[in-house]
């Protein structure tokens, strides 16, 4: 009986092969939502933010509220700090009043740019407690915008504000006295370019007294 000579099979290479770019493409468009998705998720945290007052973001208000002022009393507290990197000084006039809910007021913080250079800075906010946030008006604040400031210039920065008297309707804040509102100045490295005023675009240097 002859015996019998072993054979060694070919292993079929190419549907591995396909198997691992599908499995490569599949990780690679995985990997391309999760960064899209997270780019996405920025803007839509802020609008989120500012829509529903979520951790302490203030509320964006057009005009005073209809109403006139409520009896009950709170306390505001204002807070303000610098992140590295901006060499400005910034403090509140006052460290805390107390207004009535639904009464407009204006405070005022001083900032002072103690470098011998221009620097820019674009402030951050949030008030405590949190639940607050839905509740804390803003008609007017210098965080809006970016700030840039000369070298050793000072500047008195202004918040026009209320707090909606709706605030006394929601059970959550029920027993709430007192309100801090906190900003932080971060430094902006690439200040937005300010366009020219229409009214300024060719106006020449010296003015032309028209014909006689």
């Amino acid at each position: 009986m002859k015996d019998m000579e072993p054979t060694d099979k070919p292993t079929p290479a190419a549907p591995r092969l396909g198997r691992d770019a599908m499995v490569a493409a599949i990780c690679g468009a995985v990997v391309a939502l999760m960064v899209g998705a997270s780019y996405a998720a920025v803007p839509f945290y802020n609008w989120f933010c500012r829509a529903t007052g979520f951790n302490g973001t203030t509320q964006v208000a057009i005009s005073a509220p209809s109403s006139a002022p409520l009896a009950r009393k709170i306390a505001v507290r204002f807070d303000s700090n610098v992140a590295g990197g901006l060499p400005w000084k910034f403090e509140p006039e006052q460290t805390e009043i107390e207004i009535n809910i639904g009464q407009v007021v204006t405070v005022y913080y001083n900032v002072t740019n103690q470098s011998a250079r221009t620097t820019t800075g674009q402030a951050a906010y949030n008030v405590a407690p949190l639940t607050v946030g839905a509740y804390f008006q803003k008609i007017n604040c210098f965080c809006f915008t970016e700030q840039t400031m000369g070298p050793g210039e000072k500047r008195e920065m202004p918040v026009v504000f209320y707090v909606d008297p709706a605030l006394v309707k929601d059970s959550d804040n029920d027993g709430l006295n007192t309100i801090t509102l906190s900003y932080t100045f971060y430094p902006v490295r690439e200040p937005a370019a300010r366009p020219v005023a229409a009214s300024e675009a060719g106006k020449p240097k010296d003015n032309l007294k028209g014909n006689l």
